[in-house]
């Protein structure tokens, strides 16, 4: 813990602007309320509002936090077509930081994004999938630990979150499903994590910053980031 605070490792935040952004989540507050979470965890947090730029700059760089939407959906009016050389460099930084194992945290809508780089979804293990997945109106649900074993998850308890509950998530490779919801019976992964050899944590949680007010849900992205950069728990 002490060369931690002498040599902080560093995070970065993907922020959702541009054609990364939406009209139904405040990506800024969210960014800025995880920055507060790793922040107070002994990271050095860096947020970069063009995720395109921010996979291209990855050198050195202990953890990468994706919280951003899909491209694909409300491209702003008269944005201008993202330069084949721009996407170029940002998978040849992204390839390069997972293969060098760097940590990933991706939140909430990051299961949709980057649809660019298939790279993100194979390390990530899941996405949300248009006509299968869906969520139903935010609302106080209870969120379920279903494995007290993963460091990440060891001692937790069930919750009560007031956030959007993603349900019908496409898991795409085998991964370790840590919190779950219920919905007339069915359950549906929220948290789960991936190691091949990258370690990813994702968090389907955490649609507004009132939703990181929970104190169950700060613990675990904290968790979760130590975690996926292979620090101490």
């Amino acid at each position: 813990m002490d060369a931690d605070r002498e040599n902080p490792p560093l995070a970065v935040i993907a922020t959702g602007t541009g054609r990364y952004g939406d009209p139904w989540h405040p990506f800024d507050e969210t960014s800025a309320a995880l920055a507060s979470i790793l922040e107070a965890d002994g990271w050095q947090v860096a947020a970069v509002a063009d995720p395109d730029i921010a996979l291209a700059e990855l050198q050195g760089v202990d953890l990468l936090v994706v919280n951003a939407g899909d491209p694909s959906r409300n491209v702003p009016e008269g944005l201008a077509p993202v330069p084949a050389a721009t996407i170029e460099a940002a998978s040849a930084g992204l390839t390069e930081a997972l293969q060098r194992g760097i940590g990933v945290l991706a939140t909430h809508t990051s299961v949709s994004s980057l649809r660019d780089y298939p790279a993100w979804s194979e390390v990530i293990g899941g996405s949300w999938e248009p006509g299968v997945s869906w969520h139903p109106p935010i609302a106080h649900s209870v969120v379920r630990v279903v494995d007290t074993d993963h460091p990440i998850t060891a001692d937790a308890h069930d919750f009560t979150l007031h956030d959007e509950m993603y349900s019908g998530l496409v898991l795409t490779s085998p991964v370790d499903v840590l919190l779950e919801h219920s919905l007339d019976g069915v359950a549906h992964p929220l948290v789960w994590t991936k190691e091949n050899p990258t370690r990813a944590a994702v968090s389907a949680l955490g649609h507004d910053a009132g939703a990181y007010e929970s104190p169950e849900l700060r613990t675990l992205i904290a968790r979760a980031a130590r975690w996926a950069a292979r620090r101490e728990l």
